[in-house]
C-alpha cells in the first residue's frame, strides 16, 4: 500500500476525494447540452478523462488496446469482454499519462483540454448494457434477521443457506443509473381479515444496500467458471440500491420468490471500481462452516474492506441523515464464489452482466442494510434528522456511499442516489 500512496497526479485532486490516481474507476458520460454520443471515461478528482480522446491521441499503444475501438463505444461492454490483460494495460497506461512526472498530458494544454472534462459539465449514464441481472442473498446477518422476522427463532436461516449462495434472476431492464427517480410501485398485498388482497401503492417501500459485481469476459454455455479463475471474470464493483416493496414481496414470494416487489427499479452507481484498484483492501473473508463443496472451495478466500453508509434526505429537510453504517467485509459468500456457483450448471455469463450481493448487513444494530431490519418490519421507528421513518415516504432521497481508506488516499465509489416519487394515479 505504501507504493500506491506514493503515486501522484498532475491533476489536482481534492483532499478526501474518492477518485485519486490510485482508483481510476470506469464510467460512461455525456456532455451536458451536446449532441455527441456518450463516451467511456475514468474519474480523476473532479474531472472525467475522456477515453475516446485518449485513444484518438494514440496514447493506448500496448498490444491489447492499440487500434482497438473499445473506447469509441457508448458502453463499456466491449472493453469488459477483452479481459484482464486489456484492463491491466488500460490502468497502467492511464496511471502513467496522469502521473505528475509524465509530460504527455501535463504539458500539452490543447490535448489536456480535449481529454479532461469537469464533472460539472457532464451527465453520467448507465455504463453498461445489462444483459442479465442476478441477485444473491449472501449476508448471514441479513439472512438471519429476515428469518427471525418472517419465520421466528426456530430456524431463522434455512439449512441450505450454508451450503450454497442463494440467488434468483432479477430484472435487467429496470437497472438504472444513480440519480434516476423511483416511482412508488403499485401491487397486491396481504389480505386483512376476511377481505381480498390489498391493491394500491406499496406501503412498505424500502432500500437495500448492496454491491454489484460487473462481469468481464464471461463463459461459454455449458462451461463453468473455475472458482480459482473466477476473479478474472469480474471487472469490478459498483454500489447498488435494490429497491424493495416489502408488502408486495411478502404476498407474492411463495412459492417462486420475489417478482413485482423487486423488479420495478434497481439503481447502480455510475463509476465501476476495478478489482485491481481494490487489491490493497483485500481482507480475510468469514470462516465458512461447514466447509463448502470443492467447486466453491477457493484457495484465496478474501473479501474487501469497504466501509459503506446509507443516508436519507426527506423532502422537507435540507440535510441528509445517516441511517446505517456497515462493511463489505462481512459478506459470507464471496463474489468469486457467487460467480462460480452461478455457472456450475453451465449457465453462461456475458460481458456487462451483473450479479449483486444481496443486502449487506453487519453484526451491529447500526450496520443493518435495509429498513426491514432497522425497523424490524415496521415495528419501531428510526430517527431521520428531526423526523422518523418506518419505511420510505414520497420525496425521500436515499444516498448510498462507500469508500476504502488507504494510507494517504481513498478508493471510493462516489454515491448511488434515487428519490422516491408518488405512485402513478
Amino acid at each position: 500500500m505504501a507504493g500506491a500512496a506514493q503515486l501522484r497526479s498532475f491533476v489536482e485532486v481534492p483532499a478526501g476525494s474518492h477518485f485519486p490516481i490510485q482508483n481510476l474507476p470506469f464510467g460512461v458520460f455525456r456532455r451536458r447540452g451536446a449532441q455527441a454520443p456518450p463516451r467511456p471515461a475514468v474519474a480523476i478528482g473532479d474531472l472525467a478523462l475522456d477515453l475516446a480522446a485518449v485513444a484518438d491521441a494514440g496514447l493506448f499503444d500496448g498490444p491489447a488496446l492499440a487500434g482497438s475501438p473499445c473506447f469509441h463505444q457508448e458502453t463499456l461492454n466491449m472493453f469488459l469482454g477483452m479481459g484482464r490483460p486489456a484492463w491491466k494495460e488500460a490502468r497502467a497506461t492511464l496511471q502513467k499519462i496522469l502521473s505528475a512526472d509524465e509530460p504527455v498530458l501535463r504539458d500539452n494544454e490543447a490535448l489536456r483540454n480535449k481529454c479532461l472534462v469537469p464533472m460539472s459539465d457532464i451527465e453520467m449514464i448507465l455504463p453498461i448494457t445489462v444483459g442479465g441481472y442476478t441477485d444473491f442473498f449472501c449476508s448471514v446477518h441479513h439472512a438471519r434477521n429476515c428469518g427471525f422476522i418472517f419465520r421466528g427463532p426456530q430456524t431463522p436461516v434455512n439449512p441450505n443457506w450454508f451450503h450454497l449462495p442463494i440467488g434468483y434472476n432479477g430484472r435487467a431492464s429496470s437497472v438504472v443509473v444513480s440519480g434516476t427517480d423511483v416511482i412508488r410501485p403499485r401491487g397486491q398485498g396481504h389480505p386483512t381479515g376476511n377481505s381480498g388482497p390489498y391493491f394500491g401503492p406499496s406501503q412498505k417501500l424500502d432500500f437495500e444496500l448492496e454491491m454489484a459485481a460487473i462481469v468481464g469476459p464471461g463463459n461459454e454455455l455449458g462451461k463453468p467458471i473455475d472458482i480459482n479463475n473466477a476473479e478474472d471474470h469480474i471487472f469490478g464493483l459498483a454500489l447498488m440500491n435494490d429497491w424493495s416493496a416489502r408488502d408486495i414481496q411478502a404476498w407474492e414470494t411463495i412459492p417462486l420468490g420475489p417478482f413485482l416487489g423487486k423488479s420495478f427499479s434497481t439503481t447502480i452507481s455510475p463509476w465501476i471500481v476495478t478489482l485491481d484498484a481494490l487489491k490493497p483492501f483485500t481482507c480475510e473473508a468469514p470462516k465458512q462452516e461447514p466447509e463448502p463443496l470443492p467447486y466453491l472451495a477457493e484457495k484465496n478466500h478474501v473479501n474487501y474492506d469497504i466501509p459503506l453508509e446509507v443516508w436519507i434526505k426527506p423532502k422537507d429537510q435540507s440535510d441528509a441523515s445517516i441511517v446505517a453504517k456497515t462493511n463489505f467485509k462481512h459478506l459470507y459468500w464471496t463474489v468469486t464464489q457467487q460467480i462460480a456457483h452461478h455457472t456450475i450448471n453451465g449457465c453462461n455469463m456475458r460481458p456487462g452482466d451483473i450479479f449483486a450481493t444481496g443486502t449487506l448487513s453487519g453484526p451491529e444494530p447500526e450496520s443493518l442494510g435495509c429498513l426491514l431490519e432497522l425497523t424490524w418490519n415496521g415495528q419501531k421507528e428510526i430517527p431521520v434528522g428531526n423526523l422518523t421513518r418506518k419505511f420510505l415516504e414520497d420525496g425521500d432521497e436515499v444516498i448510498l456511499t462507500g469508500c476504502c481508506k488507504g494510507e494517504g488516499y481513498n478508493i471510493g465509489f462516489g454515491t448511488c442516489t434515487g428519490k422516491v416519487l408518488p405512485a402513478l394515479p
